[in-house]
């Protein structure tokens, strides 16, 4: 769904207005508040992401358009030594658009708590399969599988992707399973552990809460949902069924992988449930030119993770 000139406009003009009347986007008041103001948005784009609250939605939508200029500085040689305001009304524009499919919230083992994260190459991580990876592949996965809290939608908002670097997606919809393999991923005969981005903050005794059997496809047996990511799960020790299942699934899903080229000012809004995503391997020069995304990741119901997270009126989740 594209901006025209018009819309772009004024959308730059209410992220504006945005931050005069608040204290930051993560400010709380404005949270639960924002959705209010979406209404003044495109109205094809007000229907196109409230589609993706609902089953018949479509895996991603891809929102082009929002003007990114050279205001938001270089590119941060790590996230802790980001300018605060250097992407401040790309963050209102990311809360605008998933206020429409949910609530923002973020994690205690990631960013220290931030709801809004940097997705930039850092020095020593090049090799990782994380968002701050560069020179491996990112393989496809479903954002924080391991967690029975994961997201139901994920936002990317692209800043700086000089080298066209594509992000991968493929829908769980477009793979093709026998009933046989299909019932096997219904069953909890799979471990899924976090990964090394939430492991750098969790204990012993943390981690091993999620050495758990789960199952990869949940919910309507006609049109699952997914939780999947290869480098940090497998089957069940010697259940060669179930990891014959998973194998098919992944080559499924990675035979249908599309690339999306993420321009400055593009937002792509994935359903974590349906659909997974990654990301090619690019050279990172680290000289404040590199590829940087701003994320937000969303849930329908906030009040699911009750319980699991640093307060109760709090939006961040223990890991």
């Amino acid at each position: 769904m594209e901006l025209d000139t018009a819309q772009a406009a004024a959308a730059r003009e209410l992220t504006a207005a945005l931050a005069r009347e608040h204290p930051a986007p993560d400010d709380e008041d404005f949270l639960r508040t924002v959705r209010g103001r979406a209404a003044a948005l495109p109205p094809h784009l007000v229907r196109g992401l409230t589609r993706l609250r609902y089953d018949d939605g479509p895996p991603a939508v891809l929102v082009r358009g929002f003007p990114v200029s050279g205001d938001v500085g270089p590119t941060p040689a790590h996230w802790r030594e980001r300018d605060p305001g250097a992407t401040l009304l790309q963050d209102y524009w990311l809360a605008l658009l998933a206020s429409l499919t949910g609530e923002p919230f973020g994690w205690s083992t990631l960013q220290d708590g931030r709801l809004f994260h940097d997705v930039l190459p850092i020095r020593g991580d090049e090799r990782a399969q994380t968002g701050h990876g560069s020179s491996a592949l990112l393989e496809f996965h479903t954002e924080d599988a391991f967690h029975e809290h994961r997201c139901d939608h994920l936002l990317l908002l692209a800043l700086r992707n000089p080298d066209r670097v594509p992000t991968t997606l493929a829908s769980v919809r477009d793979v093709r399973l026998t009933s046989g393999e299909r019932e096997v991923l219904f069953r909890p005969r799979f471990l899924v552990r976090p990964d090394a981005e939430h492991l750098r903050h969790m204990d012993t005794e943390e981690a091993a809460a999620y050495e758990r059997p789960v199952a990869v496809l949940f919910g309507d047996r006609a049109d699952p949902s997914v939780r999947i990511d290869p480098p940090y799960m497998a089957a069940l020790p010697s259940d060669r069924e179930a990891a014959a299942a998973l194998e098919r699934l992944r080559a499924g899903l990675a035979a249908r992988l599309a690339e999306v080229v993420l321009e400055p000012g593009d937002a792509l809004v994935v359903d974590n449930q349906r659909c997974v995503h990654g990301r090619a391997a690019f050279r990172a020069r680290l000289d404040g030119t590199d590829r940087w995304l701003r994320k937000l990741t969303v849930t329908r119901d906030l009040r699911r993770s009750a319980g699991r997270r640093t307060g109760t009126a709090s939006r961040v989740l223990l890991g």
